[in-house]
């Protein structure tokens, strides 16, 4: 456990290390700890670094375990995976941000639970830089349609995009990727209403965030680099 937050700790000095290089203040950049597969025994070894961001996959994953690591200390819960629409209303329930809204109907979906609910949620928009058909994600040409929908939202916050770019062995291989998502951001955030904003650009992981943090990131999602290998 002591290896979890030595990690997790040396990520947050690479983190501050890759902003300073690119002129950012490292107070911008936040670590999302992705927990997918990993017990609440390894989680609650996060405990004594609060605040910490705990990125899940599935939700169901994230509906067991949370109870368990809860009372270990105060974690920030974001929905990091792809949402299927029936678990939704419990994504609201559980998340304090989804990053992986994909498509209009997802939008109005988790727009009714929110109301339901009593509950303003930020969101951020999932785009398929890459084009993979392996991959979640509007494509380009959807987002504009997806961000004018938002605009009218009383319960949902976009505060702005998400991508999981192709998997390059070189980081660098990746950087367009990475550029192009903070490109988009920048276009649409100039059209949008007054009071709506894409501040947030959730992108990187173990192997390449400091490319993405270069690039304008805000939120990263790692969780091999802190957590250790999944079995």
């Amino acid at each position: 456990m002591n290896s979890i937050r030595r990690n997790y700790h040396q990520v947050l000095e690479r983190m501050a290390a890759a902003a300073r290089r690119a002129g950012r203040d490292p107070a911008g950049v936040k670590l999302v700890a992705v927990a997918k597969t990993f017990p609440p025994a390894t989680v609650m070894a996060l405990a004594a670094e609060a605040p910490v961001i705990i990125g899940e996959n599935k939700v169901q994953e994230a509906e067991e375990k949370i109870p368990q690591v809860e009372p270990a200390g105060a974690f920030e819960w974001h929905m990091i995976g792809h949402l299927q629409s029936n678990k939704a209303r419990h994504a609201v329930e559980l998340f304090h941000m989804i990053h992986s809204v994909d498509s209009r109907r997802l939008l109005d979906r988790l727009e009714r639970y929110g109301g339901e609910l009593g509950k303003e949620l930020p969101v951020l928009i999932q785009v398929n830089v890459g084009g993979e058909a392996s991959k979640s994600g509007c494509e380009e040409a959807e987002l504009e349609d997806i961000l004018a929908a938002a605009a009218g939202l009383r319960w949902l916050r976009v505060r702005g995009l998400m991508t999981i770019p192709p998997f390059l062995n070189d980081p660098e291989d990746v950087r367009p990727y990475f550029r192009r998502l903070r490109r988009m951001a920048e276009i649409h955030d100039a059209r949008l209403p007054s009071g709506l904003s894409l501040t947030e650009l959730s992108m990187g992981m173990s192997h390449d965030f400091e490319v993405a943090i270069e690039e304008g990131a805000t939120l990263i999602r790692v969780g091999t680099a802190v957590f250790g290998t999944r079995d």
